[in-house]
């Protein structure tokens, strides 16, 4: 959706989400914030926007927009998690009831955005986007207990079936462009090429090694590879975190210089803001 939700940020829902995933021990810092009072605000934020007319879709669904029912997907089970593993909330469980229509209804819903309305080939990077969205979503909850659901696999299927299969973009989705950095701009395609290799990563019952998608996975990955030097870093990032979950998907050393370039970046943007700096 182009008109974000205000207020509410991608950057905390995943670093809740990296929080739950991550081995190290609890500390002290965090421990110091209310995660029930993190996940109030969640919820109700994506229940505000499950309800909003503007989001409402066909055949009785809602838009899985890429700023706030994603980043939600993916931090509000690490939430739960933590809270003594508490059950998916009624909020929770209406996103993935919606997911799970949309892609088993696949072939009959409208693509969120259609062209008539909204411009050119729109409708066709509705459903990359929404394609590679599902299959995250599906495959994030699948990874929770241990085998990759009926539901998930469709929602692979779906996504692989719109991976394109030719020209300098071979191994990308379609994806939306709405001026809106970094989930829906002209850059993105790369962005949402990560959020698939994520999905793939996350995958259980050994998904990456069936024999059916191995030249999808061949084509993502040498996507990937090609285009990663000449990323933002915020793709470089997204990136990273595709290539912690899905082990090769990068060599050694070009993992090593994605980081050094992103770290070496953060370094530069310190020094220019830093009080008394020529470029400040």
């Amino acid at each position: 959706m182009r008109k974000m939700l205000p207020a509410f940020g991608l950057t905390f829902c995943l670093v809740a989400s990296f929080f739950a995933a991550g081995s190290r021990p609890e500390t002290k810092t965090r421990d110091a914030w209310d995660r029930n009072a993190a996940t109030a605000y969640l919820d109700q934020r994506e229940g505000w926007w499950a309800e909003w007319p503007t989001a409402s879709r066909d055949h009785e669904t809602f838009c899985v927009s890429c700023h706030t029912a994603v980043p939600y997907a993916l931090a509000r089970p690490a939430l739960g998690a933590a809270l003594a593993g508490r059950a998916p909330s009624a909020i929770e469980q209406k996103l993935l009831d919606n997911v799970t229509k949309r892609v088993r209804l696949w072939k009959e819903v409208d693509p969120f955005y259609k062209d008539e309305k909204y411009g050119a080939n729109k409708a066709v990077e509705s459903r990359g986007t929404e394609a590679v969205l599902n299959a995250l979503i599906l495959s994030s909850y699948s990874a929770q207990s241990g085998r990759l659901s009926d539901n998930a696999r469709a929602a692979f299927d779906n996504m692989w079936a719109l991976e394109r299969a030719s020209g300098d973009k071979k191994g990308a989705w379609p994806w939306l462009e709405f001026q809106n950095e970094p989930w829906e701009a002209n850059d993105s395609e790369f962005y949402g090429a990560c959020l698939a290799a994520v999905a793939v990563g996350m995958a259980p019952d050994n998904y990456r090694s069936s024999p059916e998608i191995q030249d999808r996975l061949s084509a993502l990955r040498d996507f990937l590879r090609r285009e990663s030097l000449k990323q933002s870093p915020i793709n470089r990032v997204v990136l990273l975190w595709a290539s912690a979950k899905w082990p090769g998907l990068l060599a050694p050393e070009q993992r090593e210089e994605t980081k050094g370039r992103h770290t070496s970046g953060i370094k530069e943007r310190r020094l220019r803001h830093r009080p008394g700096h020529a470029g400040a």
